[in-house]
């Protein structure tokens, strides 16, 4: 017989230590990110008292991937909607907290005397806080329905975001000698180009490609195509000078927005186990014993820098975006750890060979050190408030509460800069469509029609059929947005407001024209004057054609549906979130959904005789259940297994609600092995107690809690039993029960 590679080995190795250790840490109510940087420290070569894997770099691929599918999962749980209806809140938290950590974490590499790149990198690092950690430290507590939890979730989810592009970033540091400010612009519009491009092709063609094969799609399917996406776009990613973790995470996003994204979800689920696990023990296969007690110093210090720089930095971010001093407090204080992201850039580092092989080890000991002191931190910050509430005079307490960056402008301003936004916007997406487009035809069509037709016929057949093509982008970069509310509005209530509105339409018909001048440019040797006048002519046609407008409207109506989907299919099913729970959050109360477990002692009751208004103070206003909606239910509804209570309280309500639904449990039944149910034969004898009696007078199945399945006549098939017939002595009946009842009916019948 073959001998087994040594992948297999290794697999076997750390698949089986690591499900030892997560079990303890799952009994130690420890996250399992822990577990397995610990199994992975086991199995590594550094331990020498067990046994360790063998190949390393095939390990080192699978969790490459690993790293792939987690932010392809992380993908499909965003939403860039979602980011957006945040406004500039959750933003400016975000950036000011990425900001001020990074620069942190940079001075505290420079004062160790570590080189610039291990400083830069450092700084990246500890800029990362964990969004796996903080969610299971704030389920473990109890936190998850309170309004802060739900702030830092919409700052991590962003800064989740920034980490995929301070990688981009850090990648171009890493691989220019003496990187510029010029380098770094220019790598930020890199990547916007390549995520807006991808964003909305990818919004307007998969979820046009899934609803034309949905009839054809199974799970097994849909599991293949997702992954299989996944993979092509890390793929396209790369090919175009970025990791291949971001060319996941792009397609998770756009996923996000289909129908089918709670499917992938779930089928996904078990294969981002099952790599991230081999990430996460490949990075605890890096700590090294001695690197961490030479580097001890380092890294106590730098354990408290995140302590404290996140309780400082974190609450003032979150005051600065208009939070309230203890809700930021609360915020800060959750975020004082690192995590996932902070060993995929120090993995980024290495493969890059830009740090030194001691900063890994030394952020692995960092996190685990941050990750058990989050929940102390978390519980720290309402007694920190309160002690700063008693301490400092009351003026200050209300200037901390007003200061605030995010501010709306007066009314005027809000008209003009929706206005402004939407046309940049606009413009924006349909000119990185239309050079995308132009330098797709030049690079792949006009070699191949130069190959069939003459050259200048070539050019010309390449030039009509971008410009057919691009046609309906650049009518929509001049016209959209002119016949807007904004736009008429702003139009007819000042006549000095008319000049720069048409301003904005010039600059747009001048970019418009660009893009014709372009092609004419690359492809004909005609004057200048002569290009600009077929530009502007070329332009002009667009914007009166009457099938251009209806094509481009047809194109955002089907781009809209498409990025819509989600929605739709949400509130067909009774999904979608009330409409008002924004007006709730203005006030001290607001919605939250309480799952109800399976094994709940609720389940089967009617709201009434939960009484949970009386109770918990709380009203429901809706049940889900499975794909349907009770909304305002009744005293009579009785609550299911599985359902999903929306209920509408303030903080303190919603959690005390949330813990007595996970508290009021069944107990597991400890003999279980002793309930199996048998089938036996057995014969009526003279002188039992069943002999001469009815099936309801013999009490089987109440008395005795069993059942009779048939009576044997000598037929091929049992014989169905009459609730009226009487039994007879030496009646065979077949007789169904757990073995208890069925001894306890036994000895009756003799």
């Amino acid at each position: 017989m073959s001998e087994l590679p040594y992948l297999v080995k290794d697999l076997a190795l750390i698949l089986i230590v690591a499900g030892i250790v997560t079990i303890v840490f799952k009994k130690l109510k420890q996250p399992l990110v822990l577990g397995y940087v610990v199994a992975g420290f086991l199995v590594s070569p550094h331990m020498p008292y067990t046994m360790s894997v063998v190949d390393n770099q095939d390990i080192g691929t699978w969790g490459e991937i690993g790293v792939m599918f987690l932010l392809f999962s992380l993908g499909l749980d965003f939403s860039f909607k979602k980011i957006i209806k945040m406004g500039a809140s959750p933003i400016i938290s975000t950036c000011s907290i990425v900001f001020c950590m990074m620069m942190l974490g940079m001075v505290a590499g420079h004062a160790f005397g570590w080189s610039r790149m291990d400083s830069i990198f450092l700084g990246g690092m500890l800029a990362m806080s964990s969004t796996t950690i903080i969610y299971k430290a704030f389920d473990d507590l109890g936190l998850r329905q309170q309004r802060f939890a739900g702030l830092v979730m919409s700052v991590l989810i962003l800064e989740d975001i920034l980490a995929i592009v301070m990688m981009v970033m850090l990648s171009a540091i890493a691989n220019g000698s003496n990187p510029d400010g010029g380098q770094m612009i220019g790598s930020v519009m890199k990547i916007a180009f390549f995520l807006i491009l991808w964003f909305v092709v990818g919004i307007f063609l998969i979820p046009w490609m899934l609803r034309s094969t949905r009839k054809l799609v199974n799970n097994e399917t849909l599991l293949i195509v997702s992954l299989g996406l996944c993979c092509a776009m890390a793929v396209l990613s790369t090919k175009v000078g970025f990791s291949s973790a971001f060319g996941a995470f792009v397609m998770g996003s756009i996923l996000a927005e289909t129908i089918e994204a709670d499917r992938i979800i779930k089928l996904v689920e078990p294969v981002k186990n099952l790599f991230g696990a081999i990430f996460f023990v490949s990075v605890g296969m890096l700590v090294d014993p001695e690197v961490l007690v030479q580097y001890a110093v380092p890294i106590i210090l730098l354990v408290l820098t995140i302590i404290v720089g996140q309780a400082v930095f974190g609450t003032f971010s979150f005051l600065i975006s208009g939070q309230s001093l203890k809700s930021a407090m609360q915020c800060g204080f959750s975020m004082a750890q690192i995590g996932e992201f902070s060993f995929i850039i120090a993995s980024l580092g290495l493969s890059l060979g830009v740090i030194g092989k001691f900063v890994y080890p030394v952020v692995v000991a960092v996190s685990v050190i941050t990750t058990f002191l989050t929940p102390y931190m978390i519980k720290a910050a309402t007694p920190c408030y309160n002690m700063l509430e008693r301490h400092l005079p009351g003026k200050w307490i209300d200037a901390l509460n007003n200061v605030t960056l995010s501010r709306k402008p007066a009314h005027p301003e809000r008209k003009w800069k929706s206005l402004l936004m939407q046309m940049a916007r606009t413009t924006v997406v349909y000119s990185i469509l239309s050079g995308a487009t132009i330098a797709l035809m030049f690079t792949f069509f006009l070699p191949f029609i130069r190959q069939i037709l003459p050259h200048w016929w070539a050019n010309a057949v390449c030039g009509l059929v971008t410009l057919s093509i691009i046609a309906p982008f650049l009518r929509a970069i001049v016209m959209k947005k002119n016949h807007s509310e904004e736009f008429k509005s702003l139009w007819n209530e000042n006549q000095y407001n008319r000049l720069p509105l048409t301003f904005t339409i010039l600059v747009r018909l001048v970019i418009a024209s660009a893009f014709v001048f372009y092609i004419c440019n690359y492809l004909t040797r005609f004057t200048n004057a002569l290009m600009i006048s077929i530009a502007v002519a070329a332009v002009a046609l667009m914007i009166i054609s009457r099938s251009l407008k209806c094509r481009s409207i047809k194109m955002e109506r089907m781009f809209m549906q498409n990025l819509r989907s989600r929605e739709i299919a949400a509130e067909v099913m009774g999904h979608k979130r009330p409409l008002y729970e924004g007006r709730l959050l203005d006030r001290d109360i607001h919605i939250s959904d309480i799952n109800i477990p399976e094994d709940s002692l609720w389940a089967g009751k009617t709201l009434r005789e939960l009484d949970l208004r009386k109770r918990y103070g709380i009203h429901v206003s809706s049940i889900l259940r499975g794909i349907q909606r009770i909304n305002i239910p009744n005293g009579n509804t009785v609550v299911f297994p599985c359902d999903k209570l929306q209920a509408i309280g303030s903080d303190e309500q919603l959690t005390a609600l949330s813990s007595a639904v996970n508290n009021e449990m069944r107990q597991k039944d400890p003999d279980i092995e002793k309930r199996e149910m048998k089938l036996r034969q057995t014969v009526i004898c003279a002188g039992g107690a069943f002999a001469g009696k009815t099936m309801k007078e013999s009490g089987i199945r109440d008395k005795y809690n069993c059942m009779v399945v048939g009576i044997e006549e000598g037929k091929e098939n049992l014989s169905p039993v009459d609730p009226q017939r009487k039994l007879s002595a030496n009646d065979i009946i077949w007789i169904v029960g757990e073995e208890e009842d069925l001894e306890k009916f036994n000895r009756d019948n003799l």
